[in-house]
């Protein structure tokens, strides 16, 4: 306790005694007898010396821990003398019975209400009105109480229906379509041609599992089949256009927000035979060419555009490339020595996956790839453009250059290749 909350309990005790003095003072001689006088200055005293010592033994205790306040601040309340002054019929009662007995205060009272009746400014009958009147108690101390401790009890067994999750860190998705394209020439058509029919669908499935603990795995599986009639092939009523299987798989380590320690493993062969126009000679079967290249690099997570713009670059320093074929006739148009079926190379390789929506209902998927031995060297650029009508209905166009100077050198093109389609038709994204 600081001093000046010390000084403040001394406050009422000096009031009461300025108030004790000045009454004492200002009562007229011929008032009262000489005896009641010295009776009632008496026991004045008498009460600021008990309110002063119980002040002052309080105090102490506060500082010293021997010292214990144990009485009540002082015998009788002296409420009444700092409160509103009021008329209280039990003072006039014992000072006029025969066997009344006044305590000081009391007596302060009886002396205010004789020789200063200005000053009362109520009387116990409006305090009645107001509410009860509150009698002062003496405060007492009472033994400590030991509380022995108990055992806790055990909460009852309360059946609850909850249901706790595991927390689901896969996330998956993927997207079909199923477009087709119809011709007619005439067979008078001056230019010359021929009609067809063409259907081409695809099936692209995902799966992504992050633990948003560093660790990414990612799954990507890609089909794709195109078919065309054509009256111009007397061998094969129906042709393979477009011919894909393909699956890409991810396993990061991040190492900072966008880049991760990235090992990669693409797979890539085809569903159907592919023979050339009137040839019975198979071009490429499942197996006959099979691709497997496994890199190890970092992936840098593309994320701009308000979202727009999203996919992953993968740069690897270090890559392993396997190529298989399985039929022993197409070994050397796949760049194989004869009567090899593979082929086991080292190099460097980059994967470029992006997916752009520039407008709502247009969006551009792109993908690059390219693998060099410092030999030879294969580069790839796939370009869908999707045009969508409304959710199920969509127009697509195909693009696709590809270079590879590992195999055959064509005449007219060399080592580039192009396969292009336009289609309309369903799609759905899921």
């Amino acid at each position: 306790m600081s001093h000046r909350e010390s000084h403040n309990l001394f406050r009422p005790a000096v009031c009461l005694l300025i108030i004790a003095l000045t009454l004492s003072s200002a009562m007229p001689a011929a008032a009262r007898s000489v005896a009641y006088r010295h009776a009632l200055l008496q026991g004045r005293g008498k009460l600021v010396t008990a309110y002063m010592d119980s002040l002052r033994l309080f105090s102490d205790s506060l500082y010293r821990d021997s010292v214990k306040a144990s009485r009540p601040l002082y015998e009788s309340t002296t409420a009444p003398l700092f409160l509103p002054m009021t008329f209280y019929r039990g003072v006039a009662h014992r000072a006029f019975s025969l066997d009344g007995t006044l305590t000081p205060t009391d007596a302060s009272l009886l002396w205010v209400y004789l020789h200063r009746p200005g000053a009362v400014k109520t009387t116990q009958r409006d305090l009645e009105k107001t509410g009860p009147v509150l009698r002062p108690t003496t405060i007492t101390e009472h033994p400590a109480t030991v509380v022995k401790p108990t055992k806790p009890e055990e909460p009852e067994y309360v059946p609850m229906d909850m249901v706790v999750f595991k927390p689901n860190f896969w996330n998956f998705g993927g997207d079909y379509y199923l477009q087709f394209l119809q011709s007619y020439i005439s067979p008078n058509w001056y230019k010359g041609g021929e009609s067809n029919y063409s259907a081409v669908g695809a099936l692209t499935l995902e799966a992504h599992y992050d633990n948003k603990q560093k660790f990414r795995w990612d799954n990507k599986l890609e089909m794709k089949l195109g078919l065309q009639t054509t009256k111009g092939d007397s061998l094969h009523k129906v042709k393979s256009t477009e011919d894909l299987l393909r699956y890409t798989g991810k396993l990061g380590l991040q190492a900072t927000k966008h880049w991760y320690y990235t090992f990669q493993l693409i797979a890539t062969t085809q569903f159907l035979r592919k023979y050339n126009t009137n040839s019975p000679n198979v071009k490429s079967d499942f197996m006959s060419p099979f691709n497997l290249n496994a890199s190890l690099g970092m992936d840098y997570n593309v994320s701009a555009m308000k979202n727009r713009l999203t996919g992953s670059i993968h740069l690897a320093p270090i890559a392993y490339n396997l190529k298989y074929v399985g039929r022993q006739s197409l070994a050397q148009a796949n760049g194989l020595e004869e009567g090899h079926h593979t082929l086991h190379d080292y190099g460097s390789q980059f994967t470029c996956d992006l997916k752009w929506k520039i407008w709502d209902n247009f969006m551009w998927q792109t993908r690059l790839y390219g693998y060099t031995t410092y030999k030879r060297s294969e580069l790839e650029w796939e370009n869908t453009f999707t045009f969508s009508f409304n959710r199920y209905i969509s127009a697509k166009v195909y693009a696709y250059p590809r270079f590879d100077d590992g195999v055959n050198r064509d005449k007219s093109l060399g080592y580039w290749m192009l396969n292009e389609f336009v289609s309309f038709g369903f799609s759905y994204d899921f």
